[in-house]
């Protein structure tokens, strides 16, 4: 069993709740008052915004060994967080120096999933929309979303499928279709599916 570690300040032991949802992660230390720069998992942050409770747990060893901040699972109080760039910049309560940031570095954020802003009409957030079954017009099954992209003015759905050759063994591939109303015709969340105007052979 790895060593515990106790928590710095700011940073509270807590359970992660049943419905969390990993949603970003810190990247770096911002500024040297104790801000940290942010990499969300989503082109929209807006659940980051909204939750005033964020909570924490250590990076991957492969991203960041020797990791020591905390151990398990801490919740932080948010001050502020706010676009900046291509990024989001947040600032914890009781987080105030340059040093104590940057032991943050790499940790994961998760948030519960019923703390999520209600989405707009013909608006998902990309967590909802990661597993569903893709099939075309035709009821031909696509295979099941692995991720989402953005690439520039729309999102991208990747969509992994098993691919078997006339000879040797099946082998997982992939395939991209953008997620823009030309080709996305519905988006069943409750029956998890999707159906777009896409062929298997594009």
């Amino acid at each position: 069993m790895p060593p515990t570690t106790q928590p710095g300040v700011g940073l509270t032991p807590s359970r992660l709740p049943d419905d969390a949802v990993e949603v970003g992660r810190i990247l770096d230390a911002w500024g040297v008052k104790g801000w940290l720069k942010i990499l969300p998992h989503s082109s929209d942050p807006e659940a980051l915004f909204g939750a005033k409770t964020w909570f924490l747990q250590a990076p991957d060893a492969k991203f960041r060994p020797g990791f020591s901040a905390f151990s398990g699972t801490v919740s932080v109080s948010i001050d502020e967080a706010k676009n900046h760039s291509d990024s989001v910049v947040a600032r914890f309560d009781g987080l105030d120096d340059r040093t104590a940031a940057e032991a943050l570095r790499g940790a994961r954020i998760f948030l519960p999933r019923s703390s999520f802003p209600a989405a707009s009409k013909d608006e998902y957030y990309w967590v909802d929309l990661i597993g569903l079954n893709v099939v075309n017009r035709e009821g031909l099954a696509l295979g099941c979303v692995r991720d989402l992209m953005t690439t520039g003015p729309h999102a991208v759905l990747c969509v992994e499928y098993t691919e078997q050759p006339a000879e040797g063994q099946a082998v997982v591939a992939e395939r991209m279709i953008p997620f823009v109303s030309a080709y996305v015709d519905t988006v069943d969340i409750a029956g998890k599916c999707i159906t777009v105007d896409w062929q298997a052979d594009y």
